[in-house]
C-alpha cells in the first residue's frame, strides 16, 4: 500500500499524457530493405533514417562481423586504451570534413552534450535556432551558459540578439533540420557569427554523406567553413555512433573535459569497422543519386494530390496534420493502408504543429513510392487531413 501511494504520481502522470494525445508506445518491428514488419504485418516503411540503406548492406555486414573479436571494450578511452580502428575511423571522418581532426562518441547525442557543454560555460552566451534537436537544447542547459533562442533560420532576429550581448559567444543551428527536412541558413548565420567573433557549432546529422562535395555535409555544400562539426553514423552511414570535426585543440580539450567522452565506454570496434566500410560505399555516390531521384518524385507527387509540404528539399518530408490527436489517428489509419509513419507530437514539435514525419532512402523503388501517396490519401481523407 505504501509503494502505491508512493509512486501514484506516475500514474496522475500518465494519464495526463494519453488524455492529450501524447502518450508513446513501442511497436515490434523487424526492417526488410524499405518495407518492415509491424506488429506482425508487413508495410512499406517510412521512418528509417538509414537514408543510403547501408544498415543493411552486404559488404558493410561482412565487414562488422570480420571484425568483431569482443563485444565491447567495457571501459573508456581514457581507462581501457584506444583501439586502432577508433583511430583510423576519426582520421576517415576529419578529412571527410576538411577539418584538423575528429573525436568519435558512443552517440550522436552525447557528441552535443559533450561539445557545447565543454566549450560553454556561465561566462558564454549561445544563440540556439528554435528547432534545434532536443540534445542540442540539453546541451545548451547542461553548459550553464545564458541561452539566447532565435526565430528559426532568422539572421535578422539573431543580428539583434547577438549586438545585445558582449563577451564569449557561441551559435548552434543544425544543416538539415530533423522535423521540418529543411536546410538551415548557414550563409547568414554564419557571416553573422564571424562578424561577433563567435563559434559557430553546426550539428549536420541529416545531411552528412548526403549532401555537398564528395557528400560532406550542408557546410560544404554551402561553401563555409565552421568551426564545429557535430554529425552521426547512424543516420546515412546507417551504423552506430556520433562524432565531432574540429581543429586539433578542440579536439584536445573534449578527450580531457568533457564527461560524455571521459566517463562513458568507447565504440566498439567492430562498429568502427562498420562505419569505416559504409564511408567506403557512400563516397561512391550512386545511392545519393537514388535518394535524390526518390526525393523529387515522391514530394511532386504528394503536391499532385493536395498536399501542403513545408519543404522538400531533403529526404525528411513533413505532412502537417496540427493537432496531435490528428496526428495519432492519421498515422493509425496510414498503417491500416500498408504503410508506417509516425506521429510527431509535442515535446519533439510545438504543441498544435503535430505532423507525420516521413523519411525516404535510397531503398525504396517507384512502386514503393506510388503504394506510399496512395495509401497517404485514402487515409488523409478518413481522418480530414486533406
Amino acid at each position: 500500500m505504501g509503494s502505491s501511494h508512493k509512486t501514484s504520481f506516475i500514474n496522475d502522470r500518465l494519464n495526463f499524457i494519453e488524455k492529450r494525445g501524447l502518450y508513446r508506445s513501442l511497436k515490434i518491428i523487424s526492417v526488410i530493405g524499405s518495407t518492415a514488419t509491424v506488429d506482425g504485418r508487413e508495410v512499406i516503411h517510412l521512418c528509417s533514417n538509414d537514408y543510403l540503406g547501408l544498415s543493411q548492406n552486404r559488404f558493410v555486414i561482412t565487414k562488422t562481423i570480420e571484425e568483431l573479436h569482443e563485444v565491447s571494450q567495457c571501459s573508456s578511452r581514457l581507462i581501457a586504451g584506444t583501439h586502432r580502428r577508433v583511430i583510423e575511423l576519426e582520421d576517415l571522418l576529419a578529412g571527410h570534413r576538411r577539418t584538423e581532426s575528429a573525436l568519435v562518441y558512443p552517440t550522436g547525442y552525447s557528441a552535443n552534450l559533450g561539445v557545447v557543454s565543454t566549450i560553454a560555460d556561465k561566462r558564454s552566451t549561445i544563440f540556439s535556432d528554435e528547432l534545434n534537436h532536443a540534445s542540442i537544447i540539453d546541451a545548451c542547459k547542461l553548459s550553464g551558459a545564458k541561452i539566447m533562442v532565435f526565430r528559426h533560420n532568422d539572421a535578422d532576429h539573431l543580428r539583434e540578439l547577438m549586438r545585445k550581448v558582449q563577451g564569449r559567444k557561441i551559435v548552434i543551428t543544425e544543416g538539415i533540420f530533423s522535423m521540418d527536412g529543411d536546410i538551415g541558413n548557414l550563409c547568414e548565420i554564419n557571416r553573422l557569427a564571424n562578424e561577433h567573433d563567435a563559434i559557430t557549432i553546426i550539428d549536420d546529422a541529416h545531411g552528412d554523406f548526403v549532401f555537398g562535395p564528395g557528400f560532406s555535409g550542408i557546410p560544404a555544400k554551402l561553401g563555409i567553413d565552421v568551426d564545429i562539426h557535430v554529425s552521426s553514423m547512424s543516420k546515412a552511414l546507417g551504423c552506430f555512433g556520433g562524432y565531432v570535426a574540429t581543429t586539433r585543440s578542440i579536439r584536445e580539450l573534449l578527450i580531457n573535459s568533457s564527461r560524455q567522452f571521459i566517463y562513458t565506454s568507447a565504440l566498439p570496434d567492430h562498429l568502427c569497422g562498420a562505419s569505416i566500410a559504409a564511408i567506403r560505399i557512400a563516397k561512391r555516390g550512386h545511392l545519393q543519386r537514388s535518394l535524390r531521384w526518390n526525393i523529387t518524385y515522391f514530394t511532386s507527387a504528394l503536391k499532385r494530390r493536395g498536399f501542403e509540404l513545408i519543404s522538400s528539399s531533403s529526404q525528411i518530408i513533413p505532412i502537417m496534420v496540427g493537432q496531435e490527436e490528428d496526428a495519432v489517428e492519421f498515422s493509425r489509419q496510414l498503417l491500416t493502408e500498408g504503410v508506417f509513419a509516425q506521429a510527431i507530437r509535442y515535446p519533439t514539435v510545438k504543441k498544435g504543429h503535430a505532423r507525420l514525419r516521413i523519411s525516404l532512402t535510397a531503398m525504396h523503388r517507384r512502386r514503393h513510392l506510388d503504394a506510399a501517396v496512395d495509401a497517404l490519401e485514402r487515409a488523409a481523407k478518413k481522418t480530414d487531413v486533406l
